[in-house]
């Protein structure tokens, strides 16, 4: 499921792109298995508050196009993506927010492009850095393995009318989106094509320590996440470094504790905008 916005073509494909509100630009980026849907909660808080809040689907995701290709994943080409969207835009800078693989093509857009991001919150994943230095956290992504082969991935997936989705989520009431657009032709290779295109990159490529402030947000029901690696992140961060916790929240944080991530987002950004409010950029 995804929300309806507008289609803009970018790098020779159509994007579905929520962009909602008006004043200061915030983009978000969803991670694997969403879309923009994800951010719900988040466009109408941030949009209330005064930001223009941009919310694209993903190449391969919600509504937007999927190309068949693995190698049309990259996190690279993913980064010339949001370099392509900000620009038809016109938005020279703007605070950047991922969740899950969001969070990825977050961290590598800012190293990569640290002009064009006034900040980065990142959401459950680590800094690639220290993620691929804790142990645990490598266990714990046991299902990436996996997910790198084709049709036997796809089959066990799709298995006994999708039960390991349900399975791995822990019955996450977001599940039935999930499998409905995974359903359609295409798309769940699609989906795990992100992680067949990144892995090796993942686990043995370079990035650089991040220029711009960095807010890491985790939560303590995360079942594919660690924390350590999450703290570990601000050792590639020469910026300001802010860490914020959430009880008792799922690995979908959006979802799970939309009114606390949401408090703490507002107050973040706030801050990283002195003396030019959401409120009086949109007066």
């Amino acid at each position: 499921m995804s929300i309806k916005g507008q289609s803009i073509k970018i790098n020779d494909l159509k994007f579905n792109v929520a962009i909602e509100g008006k004043g200061l630009p915030v983009i978000l980026l969803h991670g694997f298995p969403d879309s923009a849907y994800v951010w719900r909660e988040q466009i109408k808080a941030l949009s209330q508050k005064g930001y223009q809040v941009i919310a694209p689907d993903l190449r391969g995701m919600g509504d937007s196009e999927a190309p068949q290709e693995r190698k049309q994943y990259g996190v690279d080409i993913i980064c010339s993506d949001v370099v392509a969207l900000m620009d038809y835009l016109g938005i020279e800078k703007a605070p950047v927010i991922g969740h899950d693989w969001g969070a990825v093509t977050g961290w590598v857009f800012t190293g990569k492009y640290p002009e064009r991001v006034k900040c980065y919150v990142a959401l459950s994943v680590a800094h690639p850095k220290a993620y691929r230095s804790n142990l645990e956290q490598l266990l714990r992504g046991w299902y990436t393995v996996l997910f790198q082969f084709p049709y036997i991935a796809e089959g066990i997936i799709r298995a006994f009318d999708w039960f390991p989705v349900h399975k791995m989520t822990n019955n996450h009431p977001e599940a039935g989106h999930w499998i409905e657009d995974l359903k359609r032709k295409g798309r769940l290779s699609a989906a795990l094509n992100w992680y067949r295109a990144n892995e090796i990159h993942m686990l043995l490529g370079y990035f650089p320590k991040i220029k711009v402030p960095v807010l890491g947000i985790w939560s303590t029901g995360d079942i594919f996440l660690c924390e350590k690696p999450m703290l570990l992140s601000a050792r590639y961060v020469d910026a300001p470094w802010s860490y914020e916790r959430i009880e008792g929240a799922g690995h979908w944080i959006p979802l799970d504790a939309p009114k606390r991530l949401n408090n703490i987002l507002i107050d973040y950004l706030t801050r990283k905008n002195p003396g030019q409010s959401a409120e009086s950029a949109n007066a």
